[in-house]
Protein backbone atom coordinates (compact mmCIF):
# COMPACT_ATOMS: atom_id res chain seq x y z
CA UNK A 1 0.00 0.00 0.00
CA UNK A 2 2.91 2.37 0.66
CA UNK A 3 3.75 2.24 -3.07
CA UNK A 4 0.19 3.01 -4.19
CA UNK A 5 -0.40 6.74 -4.81
CA UNK A 6 -2.85 8.46 -2.49
CA UNK A 7 -5.11 9.34 -5.43
CA UNK A 8 -5.45 5.65 -6.24
CA UNK A 9 -5.95 4.64 -2.60
CA UNK A 10 -8.75 7.19 -2.28
CA UNK A 11 -10.57 6.14 -5.44
CA UNK A 12 -14.21 5.56 -4.35
CA UNK A 13 -15.39 1.96 -4.16
CA UNK A 14 -19.10 2.87 -4.02
CA UNK A 15 -21.19 5.47 -5.82
CA UNK A 16 -22.23 6.96 -2.46
CA UNK A 17 -18.55 7.81 -1.82
CA UNK A 18 -18.18 9.66 -5.12
CA UNK A 19 -17.57 13.37 -4.53
CA UNK A 20 -18.83 16.10 -6.85
CA UNK A 21 -20.78 16.16 -10.16
CA UNK A 22 -24.11 16.72 -8.44
CA UNK A 23 -25.73 17.76 -11.74
CA UNK A 24 -25.13 14.23 -12.99
CA UNK A 25 -25.27 12.18 -9.81
CA UNK A 26 -27.36 14.25 -7.40
CA UNK A 27 -30.93 13.22 -6.48
CA UNK A 28 -32.26 14.71 -9.73
CA UNK A 29 -29.10 14.07 -11.76
CA UNK A 30 -29.45 12.86 -15.35
CA UNK A 31 -26.99 10.01 -14.95
CA UNK A 32 -28.38 9.03 -11.54
CA UNK A 33 -31.80 8.43 -13.11
CA UNK A 34 -30.25 6.37 -15.89
CA UNK A 35 -28.40 4.25 -13.32
CA UNK A 36 -31.68 3.64 -11.46
CA UNK A 37 -33.27 2.41 -14.68
CA UNK A 38 -30.63 -0.31 -14.89
CA UNK A 39 -29.91 0.44 -18.56
CA UNK A 40 -26.45 1.91 -19.01
CA UNK A 41 -26.02 3.33 -22.55
CA UNK A 42 -22.76 3.86 -24.35
CA UNK A 43 -21.49 7.27 -23.36
CA UNK A 44 -18.76 9.89 -23.61
CA UNK A 45 -17.61 11.49 -20.36
CA UNK A 46 -16.25 14.93 -21.22
CA UNK A 47 -14.41 17.00 -18.65
CA UNK A 48 -11.06 18.30 -17.39
CA UNK A 49 -8.50 15.97 -15.77
CA UNK A 50 -9.21 14.76 -12.25
CA UNK A 51 -12.99 15.20 -12.34
CA UNK A 52 -13.76 11.50 -11.84
CA UNK A 53 -14.26 10.08 -15.35
CA UNK A 54 -12.32 6.85 -14.80
CA UNK A 55 -13.78 6.35 -11.33
CA UNK A 56 -17.30 6.83 -12.63
CA UNK A 57 -16.79 4.26 -15.38
CA UNK A 58 -15.46 1.71 -12.87
CA UNK A 59 -18.35 2.33 -10.49
CA UNK A 60 -20.91 1.86 -13.28
CA UNK A 61 -19.43 -1.55 -14.06
CA UNK A 62 -19.55 -2.54 -10.38
CA UNK A 63 -23.14 -1.38 -9.94
CA UNK A 64 -24.27 -3.57 -12.82
CA UNK A 65 -21.74 -6.34 -12.10
CA UNK A 66 -20.45 -6.21 -15.62
CA UNK A 67 -17.01 -7.22 -16.90
CA UNK A 68 -14.79 -4.15 -17.24
CA UNK A 69 -12.10 -3.63 -19.85
CA UNK A 70 -9.94 -0.53 -19.76
CA UNK A 71 -7.53 0.76 -22.39
CA UNK A 72 -5.85 4.08 -23.09
CA UNK A 73 -6.04 5.59 -26.55
CA UNK A 74 -2.42 6.68 -26.14
CA UNK A 75 -0.99 3.18 -26.40
CA UNK A 76 -3.84 1.01 -27.74
CA UNK A 77 -4.74 0.33 -31.34
CA UNK A 78 -7.28 -1.42 -33.57
CA UNK A 79 -5.83 -4.84 -32.66
CA UNK A 80 -6.50 -4.24 -28.96
CA UNK A 81 -10.06 -3.12 -29.69
CA UNK A 82 -10.79 -6.19 -31.83
CA UNK A 83 -9.40 -8.54 -29.18
CA UNK A 84 -11.70 -7.06 -26.54
CA UNK A 85 -14.70 -7.17 -28.89
CA UNK A 86 -13.97 -10.84 -29.66
CA UNK A 87 -13.74 -11.64 -25.94
CA UNK A 88 -17.04 -9.82 -25.42
CA UNK A 89 -18.73 -11.84 -28.16
CA UNK A 90 -17.55 -15.12 -26.64
CA UNK A 91 -18.57 -13.99 -23.17
CA UNK A 92 -21.93 -12.90 -24.51
CA UNK A 93 -22.77 -16.48 -25.54
CA UNK A 94 -22.62 -17.45 -21.86
CA UNK A 95 -23.81 -14.23 -20.21
CA UNK A 96 -26.34 -12.66 -22.55
CA UNK A 97 -27.31 -9.93 -20.05
CA UNK A 98 -23.77 -9.00 -19.06
CA UNK A 99 -22.27 -7.28 -22.04
CA UNK A 100 -18.93 -5.84 -20.86
CA UNK A 101 -18.09 -2.19 -20.43
CA UNK A 102 -15.14 -1.02 -22.49
CA UNK A 103 -13.61 2.12 -21.00
CA UNK A 104 -11.33 4.07 -23.32
CA UNK A 105 -9.35 6.83 -21.65
CA UNK A 106 -8.47 9.85 -23.84
CA UNK A 107 -10.66 8.56 -26.65
CA UNK A 108 -10.05 11.83 -28.51
CA UNK A 109 -6.57 10.50 -29.36
CA UNK A 110 -8.03 7.65 -31.45
CA UNK A 111 -7.96 8.32 -35.19
CA UNK A 112 -10.92 7.67 -37.50
CA UNK A 113 -10.02 4.06 -38.31
CA UNK A 114 -9.60 3.23 -34.63
CA UNK A 115 -12.97 4.77 -33.83
CA UNK A 116 -14.55 3.01 -36.81
CA UNK A 117 -13.45 -0.32 -35.31
CA UNK A 118 -15.81 0.33 -32.37
CA UNK A 119 -18.95 1.08 -34.38
CA UNK A 120 -20.31 -2.40 -35.03
CA UNK A 121 -19.81 -3.61 -31.47
CA UNK A 122 -21.44 -0.51 -30.00
CA UNK A 123 -24.37 -0.65 -32.41
CA UNK A 124 -25.05 -4.36 -31.74
CA UNK A 125 -24.58 -4.00 -28.00
CA UNK A 126 -21.64 -6.39 -27.90
CA UNK A 127 -19.99 -3.84 -25.63
CA UNK A 128 -21.09 -0.75 -23.78
CA UNK A 129 -18.57 1.94 -24.60
CA UNK A 130 -17.57 4.57 -22.08
CA UNK A 131 -15.10 7.02 -23.53
CA UNK A 132 -13.34 9.69 -21.49
CA UNK A 133 -12.04 12.87 -23.06
CA UNK A 134 -10.76 16.28 -22.05
CA UNK A 135 -11.57 17.60 -25.53
CA UNK A 136 -14.90 18.58 -27.05
CA UNK A 137 -16.23 15.28 -28.46
CA UNK A 138 -18.01 17.17 -31.25
CA UNK A 139 -14.56 17.86 -32.71
CA UNK A 140 -12.74 14.67 -31.74
CA UNK A 141 -15.25 11.79 -31.97
CA UNK A 142 -16.57 10.76 -35.38
CA UNK A 143 -20.24 11.50 -35.95
CA UNK A 144 -21.22 7.87 -36.47
CA UNK A 145 -19.84 6.91 -33.04
CA UNK A 146 -20.98 10.08 -31.30
CA UNK A 147 -24.56 9.53 -32.47
CA UNK A 148 -24.56 6.16 -30.69
CA UNK A 149 -23.38 7.61 -27.39
CA UNK A 150 -24.79 9.99 -24.81
CA UNK A 151 -22.46 12.80 -23.82
CA UNK A 152 -22.16 13.73 -20.14
CA UNK A 153 -20.20 16.80 -19.09
CA UNK A 154 -18.13 16.63 -15.91
CA UNK A 155 -17.21 19.99 -14.39
CA UNK A 156 -14.11 21.02 -12.42
CA UNK A 157 -14.70 20.23 -8.77
CA UNK A 158 -15.88 23.19 -6.66
CA UNK A 159 -14.09 24.27 -3.49
CA UNK A 160 -16.48 22.43 -1.17
CA UNK A 161 -15.88 19.14 -3.02
CA UNK A 162 -12.11 19.62 -2.95
CA UNK A 163 -12.22 20.28 0.79
CA UNK A 164 -14.31 17.17 1.28
CA UNK A 165 -11.70 15.13 -0.61
CA UNK A 166 -8.90 16.53 1.59
CA UNK A 167 -10.88 15.74 4.73
CA UNK A 168 -11.64 12.20 3.58
CA UNK A 169 -7.99 11.57 2.71
CA UNK A 170 -6.74 12.70 6.11
CA UNK A 171 -9.39 10.86 8.11
CA UNK A 172 -10.02 7.71 6.06
CA UNK A 173 -6.80 6.78 4.25
CA UNK A 174 -5.09 3.82 5.91
CA UNK A 175 -1.75 5.66 6.00
CA UNK A 176 -2.65 9.33 6.54
CA UNK A 177 -5.26 8.63 9.20
CA UNK A 178 -2.47 7.39 11.48
CA UNK A 179 -0.63 10.72 11.27
CA UNK A 180 -1.29 13.94 13.18
CA UNK A 181 -2.13 16.27 10.28
CA UNK A 182 -3.50 19.80 10.63
CA UNK A 183 -4.61 21.93 7.67
CA UNK A 184 -3.89 25.47 8.86
CA UNK A 185 -4.52 26.93 5.39
CA UNK A 186 -5.82 25.26 2.23
CA UNK A 187 -5.91 28.10 -0.32
CA UNK A 188 -2.64 27.01 -1.99
CA UNK A 189 -3.74 23.38 -2.15
CA UNK A 190 -7.04 24.34 -3.75
CA UNK A 191 -5.55 26.85 -6.18
CA UNK A 192 -2.75 24.57 -7.37
CA UNK A 193 -5.19 21.70 -7.90
CA UNK A 194 -7.23 23.69 -10.42
CA UNK A 195 -10.32 21.62 -9.60
CA UNK A 196 -8.44 18.38 -10.36
CA UNK A 197 -8.96 15.83 -7.56
CA UNK A 198 -6.05 13.65 -8.66
CA UNK A 199 -3.70 16.60 -8.74
CA UNK A 200 -4.99 17.78 -5.36
CA UNK A 201 -4.26 14.41 -3.74
CA UNK A 202 -0.85 14.20 -5.42
CA UNK A 203 0.09 17.62 -4.03
CA UNK A 204 -1.28 16.75 -0.59
CA UNK A 205 0.67 13.49 -0.52
CA UNK A 206 3.90 15.19 -1.57
CA UNK A 207 3.52 17.97 1.00
CA UNK A 208 2.83 15.49 3.80
CA UNK A 209 5.79 13.31 2.82
CA UNK A 210 8.14 16.31 2.91
CA UNK A 211 6.78 17.58 6.24
CA UNK A 212 6.59 14.12 7.81
CA UNK A 213 9.62 14.59 10.05
CA UNK A 214 7.83 15.41 13.27
CA UNK A 215 4.91 14.18 15.33
CA UNK A 216 2.65 17.00 14.12
CA UNK A 217 2.29 17.91 10.44
CA UNK A 218 0.98 21.44 9.90
CA UNK A 219 0.12 22.43 6.35
CA UNK A 220 0.16 26.12 5.40
CA UNK A 221 0.04 28.01 2.11
CA UNK A 222 3.71 28.98 2.29
CA UNK A 223 4.80 25.39 2.91
CA UNK A 224 2.71 24.06 0.05
CA UNK A 225 4.07 26.62 -2.45
CA UNK A 226 7.66 26.11 -1.30
CA UNK A 227 7.43 22.33 -1.66
CA UNK A 228 5.63 22.33 -5.00
CA UNK A 229 8.03 24.85 -6.56
CA UNK A 230 11.03 22.72 -5.57
CA UNK A 231 9.39 19.57 -6.98
CA UNK A 232 7.82 20.98 -10.14
CA UNK A 233 9.61 18.49 -12.40
CA UNK A 234 7.73 15.69 -10.69
CA UNK A 235 4.47 17.15 -11.93
CA UNK A 236 5.88 17.83 -15.39
CA UNK A 237 6.62 14.13 -15.88
CA UNK A 238 3.10 13.11 -15.01
CA UNK A 239 1.53 15.68 -17.31
CA UNK A 240 -0.25 17.29 -14.38
CA UNK A 241 0.58 20.83 -15.49
CA UNK A 242 -0.85 20.61 -18.99
CA UNK A 243 -3.15 23.51 -18.37
CA UNK A 244 -0.41 25.54 -16.71
CA UNK A 245 1.73 25.05 -19.83
CA UNK A 246 -1.04 26.13 -22.21
CA UNK A 247 -1.74 29.10 -19.93
CA UNK A 248 1.90 30.21 -20.05
CA UNK A 249 1.89 29.67 -23.82
CA UNK A 250 -1.23 31.76 -24.46
CA UNK A 251 -0.16 34.53 -22.09
CA UNK A 252 3.23 34.76 -23.81
CA UNK A 253 1.60 35.21 -27.24
CA UNK A 254 -0.86 37.72 -25.78
CA UNK A 255 2.11 39.52 -24.22
CA UNK A 256 3.86 39.77 -27.63
CA UNK A 257 6.90 37.71 -26.55
CA UNK A 258 7.77 35.34 -29.45
CA UNK A 259 10.78 33.89 -27.60
CA UNK A 260 8.71 32.77 -24.61
CA UNK A 261 5.83 31.63 -26.81
CA UNK A 262 8.16 29.42 -28.86
CA UNK A 263 9.71 27.99 -25.70
CA UNK A 264 6.32 26.99 -24.24
CA UNK A 265 5.34 25.56 -27.63
CA UNK A 266 8.48 23.40 -27.54
CA UNK A 267 7.69 22.32 -23.97
CA UNK A 268 4.24 21.15 -25.01
CA UNK A 269 5.46 19.33 -28.11
CA UNK A 270 8.20 17.53 -26.13
CA UNK A 271 5.62 16.58 -23.48
CA UNK A 272 3.50 14.90 -26.17
CA UNK A 273 0.65 17.43 -26.22
CA UNK A 274 -1.94 16.88 -28.95
CA UNK A 275 -1.07 19.36 -31.71
CA UNK A 276 -4.78 19.77 -32.53
CA UNK A 277 -5.35 21.02 -29.00
CA UNK A 278 -2.60 23.61 -29.54
CA UNK A 279 -4.04 24.54 -32.93
CA UNK A 280 -7.52 25.12 -31.55
CA UNK A 281 -6.18 27.37 -28.80
CA UNK A 282 -4.36 29.46 -31.44
CA UNK A 283 -7.62 29.98 -33.35
CA UNK A 284 -9.35 31.22 -30.20
CA UNK A 285 -6.42 33.50 -29.35
CA UNK A 286 -6.39 35.00 -32.84
CA UNK A 287 -9.98 36.18 -32.36
CA UNK A 288 -9.82 36.99 -28.65
CA UNK A 289 -6.48 38.80 -28.41
CA UNK A 290 -5.84 40.13 -31.92
CA UNK A 291 -9.24 40.40 -33.56
CA UNK A 292 -9.78 43.23 -36.01
CA UNK A 293 -6.40 44.79 -35.26
CA UNK A 294 -5.15 42.17 -37.72
CA UNK A 295 -7.93 40.04 -39.26
CA UNK A 296 -5.33 37.92 -41.09
CA UNK A 297 -4.37 36.42 -37.73
CA UNK A 298 -7.57 34.33 -37.64
CA UNK A 299 -7.04 33.17 -41.23
CA UNK A 300 -3.47 32.12 -40.46
CA UNK A 301 -4.51 30.31 -37.27
CA UNK A 302 -7.25 28.45 -39.17
CA UNK A 303 -4.83 27.60 -41.97
CA UNK A 304 -2.33 26.37 -39.39
CA UNK A 305 -4.91 24.06 -37.82
CA UNK A 306 -5.80 22.56 -41.21
CA UNK A 307 -2.13 22.21 -42.19
CA UNK A 308 -0.96 20.43 -39.04
CA UNK A 309 -3.81 17.92 -39.43
CA UNK A 310 -2.59 17.12 -42.94
CA UNK A 311 1.15 17.08 -42.17
CA UNK A 312 1.37 15.72 -38.62
CA UNK A 313 4.48 15.60 -36.47
CA UNK A 314 7.41 16.15 -36.66
CA UNK A 315 7.00 18.69 -39.49
CA UNK A 316 3.87 20.21 -37.94
CA UNK A 317 6.12 21.81 -35.31
CA UNK A 318 7.51 24.13 -38.01
CA UNK A 319 4.04 25.23 -39.08
CA UNK A 320 3.06 25.82 -35.46
CA UNK A 321 6.22 27.80 -34.85
CA UNK A 322 5.51 30.08 -37.82
CA UNK A 323 1.96 30.71 -36.64
CA UNK A 324 2.97 31.28 -33.01
CA UNK A 325 5.63 33.82 -33.95
CA UNK A 326 3.22 35.60 -36.31
CA UNK A 327 0.54 35.85 -33.61
CA UNK A 328 3.01 36.89 -30.92
CA UNK A 329 4.41 39.71 -33.06
CA UNK A 330 1.01 40.92 -34.27
CA UNK A 331 -0.73 44.06 -33.01
CA UNK A 332 -3.17 43.10 -30.26
CA UNK A 333 -6.79 44.03 -29.56
CA UNK A 334 -9.47 42.39 -27.41
CA UNK A 335 -12.28 44.70 -28.53
CA UNK A 336 -14.29 41.92 -30.23
CA UNK A 337 -13.94 39.73 -27.13
CA UNK A 338 -15.11 42.59 -24.92
CA UNK A 339 -18.00 43.37 -27.27
CA UNK A 340 -19.54 39.89 -27.15
CA UNK A 341 -19.01 39.69 -23.38
CA UNK A 342 -20.84 42.97 -22.84
CA UNK A 343 -23.59 42.04 -25.30
CA UNK A 344 -24.20 38.70 -23.55
CA UNK A 345 -24.33 40.36 -20.15
CA UNK A 346 -26.88 42.84 -21.53
CA UNK A 347 -29.00 39.98 -22.87
CA UNK A 348 -28.91 38.28 -19.45
CA UNK A 349 -29.87 41.53 -17.72
CA UNK A 350 -32.60 42.68 -20.11
CA UNK A 351 -34.05 39.38 -21.32
CA UNK A 352 -35.66 38.91 -24.73
CA UNK A 353 -36.37 42.46 -25.77
CA UNK A 354 -38.88 42.97 -28.56
CA UNK A 355 -37.40 43.00 -32.06
CA UNK A 356 -38.26 46.32 -33.79
CA UNK A 357 -41.04 45.79 -36.33
CA UNK A 358 -39.07 47.22 -39.24
CA UNK A 359 -36.36 44.55 -38.71
CA UNK A 360 -38.72 41.59 -38.58
CA UNK A 361 -39.10 39.05 -41.34
CA UNK A 362 -42.28 39.28 -43.42
CA UNK A 363 -42.58 36.18 -45.62
CA UNK A 364 -46.42 36.19 -45.64
CA UNK A 365 -49.16 38.76 -46.31
CA UNK A 366 -50.48 38.38 -42.77
CA UNK A 367 -47.12 39.32 -41.27
CA UNK A 368 -46.84 42.27 -43.65
CA UNK A 369 -50.32 43.42 -42.59
CA UNK A 370 -49.15 43.19 -38.97
CA UNK A 371 -46.34 45.63 -39.75
CA UNK A 372 -43.42 43.27 -40.07
CA UNK A 373 -40.73 44.91 -42.18
CA UNK A 374 -42.67 48.18 -42.46
CA UNK A 375 -40.47 51.27 -42.92
CA UNK A 376 -37.30 49.17 -43.19
CA UNK A 377 -34.69 51.14 -45.09
CA UNK A 378 -32.66 48.97 -47.48
CA UNK A 379 -29.12 50.25 -46.95
CA UNK A 380 -28.02 49.94 -50.57
CA UNK A 381 -30.75 52.36 -51.65
CA UNK A 382 -28.97 55.18 -49.77
CA UNK A 383 -25.75 57.14 -50.23
CA UNK A 384 -22.67 55.09 -49.31
CA UNK A 385 -25.00 52.10 -48.76
CA UNK A 386 -25.89 53.47 -45.36
CA UNK A 387 -29.10 54.40 -43.54
CA UNK A 388 -29.08 55.76 -39.99
CA UNK A 389 -32.16 53.76 -38.94
CA UNK A 390 -32.14 52.09 -35.50
CA UNK A 391 -31.14 48.42 -35.32
CA UNK A 392 -31.28 47.85 -31.55
CA UNK A 393 -34.35 47.42 -29.35
CA UNK A 394 -35.44 50.85 -28.11
CA UNK A 395 -34.62 49.99 -24.47
CA UNK A 396 -30.87 49.69 -25.21
CA UNK A 397 -30.52 51.86 -28.30
CA UNK A 398 -27.81 54.02 -26.74
CA UNK A 399 -25.53 51.20 -25.63
CA UNK A 400 -22.14 50.69 -27.28
CA UNK A 401 -20.74 47.15 -27.19
CA UNK A 402 -17.89 47.55 -29.64
CA UNK A 403 -15.15 49.99 -28.67
CA UNK A 404 -12.40 49.78 -31.34
CA UNK A 405 -8.89 49.16 -30.04
CA UNK A 406 -6.18 51.79 -30.22
CA UNK A 407 -4.31 50.47 -33.26
CA UNK A 408 -3.92 51.51 -36.87
CA UNK A 409 -6.67 49.39 -38.38
CA UNK A 410 -9.26 49.85 -35.63
CA UNK A 411 -8.55 53.57 -35.44
CA UNK A 412 -9.63 53.66 -39.09
CA UNK A 413 -12.77 51.67 -38.13
CA UNK A 414 -13.44 54.14 -35.31
CA UNK A 415 -13.15 57.07 -37.72
CA UNK A 416 -15.43 55.37 -40.24
CA UNK A 417 -18.15 54.63 -37.66
CA UNK A 418 -18.06 58.20 -36.34
CA UNK A 419 -18.44 59.55 -39.86
CA UNK A 420 -21.49 57.34 -40.49
CA UNK A 421 -23.25 57.55 -37.15
CA UNK A 422 -22.12 60.92 -35.81
CA UNK A 423 -22.99 61.08 -32.08
CA UNK A 424 -24.38 57.54 -31.88
CA UNK A 425 -20.86 56.11 -32.12
CA UNK A 426 -19.19 58.75 -30.02
CA UNK A 427 -16.37 56.69 -28.50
Amino acid sequence: MNNTPLAERMRPKKLDSYVGQTKLLGPKGTLKNIIKSGLIPSMILWGPPGTGKTTLAELLSKIQKRPFYQISAINAGVKDIREIIEKSKNRGELFTKQNPILFIDEIHRFNKSQQDALLGAVEKGTITLIGATTENPSFEVINALLSRCQVFILEPLPVESLREIISKAISEDAILSKKNITIKEDEALLRLSGGDARKLLSILELVISVLDNSKAIKISNDKVIEIIQSNMLMFDKGGDIQYDLISAFIKSIRGSDPNAATYWLARMIEAGEDIKFIGRRLIVLAAEDIGNANPNALLIAQSTFESINIIGLPEARIILSQCVIYLATSIKSNSCYNAINMAQETVKDTGNLSIPLHLRNAPTKLLKDLGHGKNYEYSHDYNNSFSSQEYLPKEIKNLNFYDPGNNQRENAVRKHLKKLWKEKYNF
